[in-house]
């Protein structure tokens, strides 16, 4: 038995759309605060939804945020908020951000909510530079059992399933470059993404330096200093509003058993992602979609491999097999660049290039987009949304 849940299909469908998007310039160097970021991105997203701070009654962020959503508030101009709630697990959380603003506003516990992301995740706090301190906790625990044995950074949890996942289908990590070289080729052709106009080869990707193995320099996301922000209201309001609303036809969050934070080393299997497997399962219950009906597919990309076994969990192909699908392009994929690409937003990026997507405004725009799938951060709980355009 599996274990995932069987439960009825939710009635959150239809009830809440995304109506703005808003974000600073990504960079390596931000030169202003962590405040100064967030609250940039969220005007941003209020001015293109037409809207005003004192519309907002709502805030949704990261329990990893440096920014409080009162700080917030003030820093924008917003009186008061009957809504506020915050995203535990990192990248994780990304989706989830949607999906708690979708929920107060579909049973009128706000009106408008702004979801929002900023950190200076390169010029301050560098999470791929590991474990630097940590205070003993029930929520550490678990690290302290890899820690001892060098297991300190996010690439070295990554790479203990990535061999295993190499091992039992016979790949080569040659196979992780596919991913690479997509994002890559995307972001070159974004102006707003760090790697514009530096597209990358097959051949790049091989002769990268090794982080850790099987992971190479070019497996492994940037670090970016930025912020991002989404308004989410009701698909009514939205419809009212300056853009095409992007519906929310699905959301969803999942821990597997056994969970842990990027160190679920002790399951039967570590050659696929459970917690986004059980995302899977209820996005496509809840929205009535299959793999089939994606237009395009805007997946969590911190690490390569990881893209690979998010596409097997969806069901886009069999296991063992996403590489050849990517290769083949056979769907798009992150046709911002991805945070390999264009920036590392822990995710909320992702969610802005499905909206433009559907919007058709994206730079990398595919044609007649109707349906959008996204994913927030692997490797811990996390979220999805399926986006569709209002019909």
């Amino acid at each position: 038995m599996s274990g995932r849940s069987v439960r009825a299909r939710d009635t959150l469908a239809g009830r809440a759309a995304i109506a703005g998007i808003g974000a600073t310039e990504f960079s390596k160097d931000s030169g202003r605060s962590e405040l100064r970021l967030a609250v940039e991105a969220v005007r941003a997203a209020l001015d293109d939804a037409g809207l005003s701070p004192a519309d907002v009654d709502g805030m949704v962020t990261f329990t990893m945020d440096t920014s409080p959503e009162i700080t917030v508030a003030q820093a924008c101009g917003m009186g008061e908020l009957s809504f506020f709630s915050r995203v535990h697990y990192g990248g994780g959380a990304a989706c989830a951000t949607v999906l708690q603003a979708a929920l107060a506003v579909a049973t009128g516990v706000a009106d408008v909510v702004v979801c929002y992301r900023a950190f200076n995740e390169r010029s301050g706090r560098r999470f791929g530079a590991g474990v630097q301190r940590r205070e003993p906790s029930a929520e550490g625990a678990a690290l302290g059992w890899v820690l001892p044995f060098g297991l300190l950074t996010p690439a070295s949890w990554v790479a203990m399933a990535a061999q295993r996942y190499l091992h039992a289908y016979g790949l080569t990590p040659e196979v992780f470059g596919h991913v690479a070289v997509m994002d890559r080729t995307y972001a070159a052709t974004n102006p707003a993404a760090y790697f514009h106009g530096r597209p990358i080869t097959l051949a790049d990707h091989a002769t990268s330096r090794w982080i850790v193995e099987p992971l190479r320099l070019l497996d492994c996301c940037q670090e970016t200093d930025g912020g991002q922000a989404l308004v989410v209201t009701s698909v009514e309001r939205a419809r009212d509003l300056p853009h095409s609303p992007a519906v929310i036809a699905a959301a969803a969050q999942g821990a597997g058993r056994a969970q842990e934070q990027m160190t679920s080393f002790y399951r039967d299997d570590l050659t696929g992602l459970p917690e986004m497997g059980a995302v899977a399962g209820r996005l496509w219950r809840s929205s009535g979609l299959g793999p089939a009906d994606i237009d395009v597919g805007i997946l969590y990309d911190h690490f390569t491999p990881f893209v690979l076994m998010q596409l097997e969990e969806f069901g886009f192909c069999g296991r063992g097999e996403a590489a050849d699908f990517v290769a083949e392009e056979r769907l798009p994929l992150n046709t911002h660049g991805g945070q390999l690409g264009e920036a590392y937003l822990h995710g909320m990026n992702g969610m802005a290039e499905a909206v433009r997507q559907l919007r058709g405004t994206a730079v990398n725009q595919i044609p007649g987009v109707r349906r959008t799938l996204v994913t927030a951060g692997t490797g811990v709980p996390t979220s999805g949304l399926v986006l569709t355009a209002d019909d």
